[in-house]
Formats: structure tokens, sequence, C-alpha cells
């Protein structure tokens, strides 16, 4: 029976995968015929093809799950993009160590969704939700609501790449402080991952809190670790000069989705179904850990 289900989940793996493979290669094609426009219009035109492509695939397969991965390998397509358009003469230390930072961060998220994830048939408790509030709408809100708002925001979240890889670095402290943040947030975000995930495999620990660890600091450390990868984005475009501020619209439209909609959602659902909850939520912070 367990051989059964490691072979459904690596079926459901091999056809997300291909699916991704197939949409990556129809969105540097759909980016290609807008080469005449300015980069950050390519890449959003690139970007939207690919998230309508997904949303097909969501339909397809009735899960929008499907989508979840794109949050995390949306990021290393444009900076791979970015970075072959670069002449090989021009390109720099600099930006391969961001590129392969920016791949650690993809393979880190992208491993955990697909570590917690079971198959095809496994759709995130958020969506099933919507399902069951507006049968008669679920796809409308899909497509807005979990396909495009997210593809907004990392769009967003990107656009510190534009100046990484345009610019030359002319405050190398803030480039540095960027690197540390990036690494750092990368780091923080895959041990509060494993942590969690060793709690939750102990049957006893159904309907507890995981309060160890990182944990034990931050009630979402996985989700503060996130938040800083963001951050340490737009550090590295301050690097490249003070004037290119505005790249930090993505961190804080990130950040406030993550304080205003995502958290509030994950703990209303802890409350209702685990009791020692509220007096976790009392003792320990919410993102940024307690030192002492």
């Amino acid at each position: 029976m367990k051989s059964g289900v490691h072979a459904s989940k690596s079926l459901a793996i091999g056809v997300s995968l291909m699916v991704y493979i197939v949409t990556i290669v129809l969105v540097f094609y759909a980016g290609s015929q807008f080469n005449h426009f300015h980069v950050l219009w390519q890449i959003a035109i690139a970007d939207l093809t690919g998230t309508i492509i997904i949303f097909l695939f969501s339909i397809l397969f009735n899960n929008s799950s499907m989508y979840d991965p794109y949050w995390s390998v949306k990021p290393i397509v444009i900076a791979t993009f970015y970075f072959i358009t670069i002449p090989t003469g021009e390109k720099t230390i600099f930006q391969i160590l961001f590129l392969l930072l920016i791949g650690l961060y993809a393979l880190r998220l992208t491993a955990n969704f697909y570590q917690g994830w079971s198959g095809l048939k496994h759709e995130d408790w958020r969506y099933r939700s919507f399902r069951e509030k507006f049968p008669g709408y679920y796809w409308l809100i899909s497509f807005f609501g979990i396909h495009l708002f997210p593809t907004i925001m990392v769009y967003l979240g990107c656009l510190p790449m534009y100046v990484i890889f345009s610019q030359q670095v002319t405050l190398p402290w803030l480039t540095f402080f960027g690197v540390f943040i990036l690494f750092g947030s990368v780091l923080l975000a895959y041990i509060a991952d494993q942590q969690l995930r060793k709690f939750r495999s102990n049957p006893e620990n159904n309907a507890c809190t995981m309060n160890k660890g990182l944990w034990k600091q931050s009630r979402h450390p996985n989700y503060f670790g996130e938040i800083l990868t963001w951050w340490g984005l737009f550090f590295l475009a301050l690097g490249c000069g003070l004037e290119f501020w505005w790249t930090g619209i993505g961190a804080l439209t990130i950040t406030l989705m993550f304080l205003f909609i995502s958290i509030p959602i994950m703990e209303k659902r802890a409350i209702s179904k685990r009791a020692d909850f509220k007096d976790y939520h009392k003792s320990v912070p919410m993102l940024f850990p307690k030192i002492f």
C-alpha cells in the first residue's frame, strides 16, 4: 500500500514538473515575441502568459494547487532570463552570486512544496474552502485570487532584479547586507520548515502547536524568512544606487500580504483546531523573533 502511495506521488510530481517545463518554454517564447518592449513589460507579458497556462492546467486537473510552485519557480526563471540576455563580458561576480542565491531560494521553497504535497488529488485547504463557499464562482475566484494576485505580488517582488542585472554596484556595503539577508532568509526558512516537518511527523503532535526551536521564538519563522528574502532583493538593488528605492514596492506589498491576509487566515484556522494555540499566540511574537 505504501509503495502505491509513493508511486502515485512520484507520478504526480512528474506531471507537475512537466507542466512547469512546458510553461517555462512557452513563457520564454512569449517573451521573445515582445522584445521590442521595455524588458519590464516584456517580463510582465510573459508572466501573465505563464499564469494563464498554469491556470488552464489547474482546470484540467481540477486542482488549483497546480499553481503553488509558481511562486518559487518564477524568480529563478526571471533571474535566468536577465542573466542570459547580458553579454558574457558584462556579467559580474555579484550577478553570478545572486543567480546562485535565488536558485537556492527556488530549490528550498519548491522542494518544501513537493515534500508536503501528497499528489494531484491534494489541494490546499484554503482553496477547498473557496470551493465550498463559492461553488458557482470558484474558477473565477481561483484565477484572480489564487493565480493572478500572487503573480502580481511576485512580479513586484522581482523588480530589484532589473537593477541587479542592469546596473553596477555603487554602494557595496548595502550589497553585502543584501547578500547576508538573502542567504540568511533562505537558511532561516529551511530550518523552520524542517523543524515543523519533524514535529508533524509524530502522530502525538496532531492536535498540538509547534513551540520548539525557531517556533518558540516566532509564530511564523518560515514566513519571516520568506519576507526577508524580498527585502534582501531590495537591499541588493539599493546597492546599485539609492535612486532605485522604488523597487522596494514588491517587498512592502508582500510583507503587507503576509501581515493582513496569509497570517490571519492561518491563525484563525489554528485557533479553531488547536486548543493550545491561544496561549501560544499570547506568549510568542508573530514574526520578529524574541531574543530573550
